[in-house]
């Protein structure tokens, strides 16, 4: 079967699972998945992805793994406890063909946000492997080898970047996990210390890896059900988070309402408690810019924040950003598809989506056209309104 432990995923989904059970244990949700890629047909794949649900259903944590998880120093005893009781269970996944779009899925993830928070990843992954072994059975990955080494020695080699520090965000939309797993090794033997961790906190285990990741966007999209009001709903995530990490694990998402909301939201305080700022959408080289610019405004020297960059990125964008932001800040860049699905076929760009918390719709209005996913027209503009955004 295409995942065999809990553990892989994305460190981030424990980090907001442990603020779930802390300070939200009782909220509903619901997620929808959709392919972005156009033409791409899943509908030959539902069967497997039934039967790698099943499966994924019967995992438990094992004792090495809670031993593993509760050794880091912001997991918390109870949120372990927790998970050592804990399975995902599959009444709540549907999974059919769309009647309105032939060839596409119809995948709705709606239950408890603490008991559905960790289906988002392993399903994304088996999606991806499902399709990619329907599509190319016979896929040699000696071209991604060659690609993945080019990159290897592009950044390597190339004079005046032996600081730059990246770390492999490529679970969800990976060719494999047998591929994923393979190429983070030979990154690590590439690379060595500019090589600074990877996402999956399976992977991380078995490696001796750095396991990185702190909050996603689904996390401040449900305090817009959550929060006091709609209008302080990133400022009440922020402060969620802030309660149950006191300090640590201090990298803001900046993307879910847009630059200018986040910047009008992430005041004084919170440019000295967090650590830094995230960036996954629009213009990267505007987007550094104008959060350096904040920290200088809010009294807070930018040389001691660190700016993370995961938006679609390869090495040679690496490389620019670094360029344009060396020395003027701390950096740290988040590679995914590029590293672990470039293998010769085009990867396909799918994703699962938030779409309600309580009852309500939630949304993120994004900097790049197209990532924005709401089933609701209305309350996408209401929510353009509350935080004073343009209209699409």
């Amino acid at each position: 079967m295409i995942i065999t432990s809990l553990l892989d995923t994305d460190l981030y989904k424990f980090t907001m699972m442990q603020v779930v059970l802390h300070q939200y244990p009782a909220a509903e949700v619901e997620y929808r998945f959709r392919c972005r890629t156009p033409g791409i047909d899943l509908v030959p794949i539902i069967p497997a992805l039934k039967e790698e649900l099943a499966h994924l259903c019967s995992l438990r944590f094992s004792d090495a793994e809670l031993a593993y998880l509760r050794g880091m120093r912001f997991i918390d005893s109870d949120f372990v406890d927790f998970l050592a009781l804990f399975h995902l269970n599959e009444k709540y996944v549907s999974i059919a063909p769309s009647a309105a779009h032939p060839g596409e899925i119809e995948l709705v993830i709606r239950g408890p946000w603490l008991h559905t928070i960790l289906f988002e990843v392993p399903l994304l992954a088996i999606i991806n492997e499902l399709y990619f072994r329907h599509a190319y059975p016979r896929h040699d990955l000696a071209e991604a080898r060659a690609r993945l080494d080019a990159k290897i020695a592009l950044l390597r080699d190339t004079p005046g970047f032996d600081k730059v520090r990246i770390a492999d965000y490529g679970t969800r939309r990976r060719f494999s996990g047998a591929w994923h797993e393979q190429a983070l090794g030979i990154m690590r033997e590439g690379w060595g210390g500019q090589l600074a961790g990877t996402s999956n906190v399976l992977f991380a285990m078995r490696q001796g890896m750095t396991p990185i990741g702190s909050m996603a966007h689904e996390y401040l999209q449900a305090f817009q059900s959550l929060g006091p009001r709609l209008r302080d709903s990133q400022v009440a995530a922020l402060e969620a988070w802030a309660r149950e990490y006191r300090g640590d694990l201090g990298i803001a998402l900046s993307d879910v309402y847009g630059l200018d909301a986040f910047l009008r939201d992430f005041d004084m305080y919170f440019c000295k408690l967090f650590d830094g700022a995230r960036h996954d959408s629009g213009d990267p080289f505007t987007w550094g810019d104008r959060v350096l610019a904040h920290y200088g405004k809010n009294r807070v020297d930018p040389r001691t924040k660190t700016l993370v960059f995961s938006d679609s990125l390869d090495i040679p964008k690496v490389m620019e950003l670094y360029r344009h932001f060396e020395g003027r800040c701390l950096l740290s860049f988040g590679v995914g598809t590029n590293l672990t699905n470039d293998t010769g076929p085009d990867p396909i760009n799918i994703v699962i989506k938030m779409t309600r918390c309580n009852g309500q719709p939630v949304a993120k209005l994004s900097d790049s056209p197209g990532k924005s996913m709401c089933d609701d027209p209305e309350y996408l503009g209401y929510l353009r309104r509350v935080f004073d955004l343009p209209a699409a």
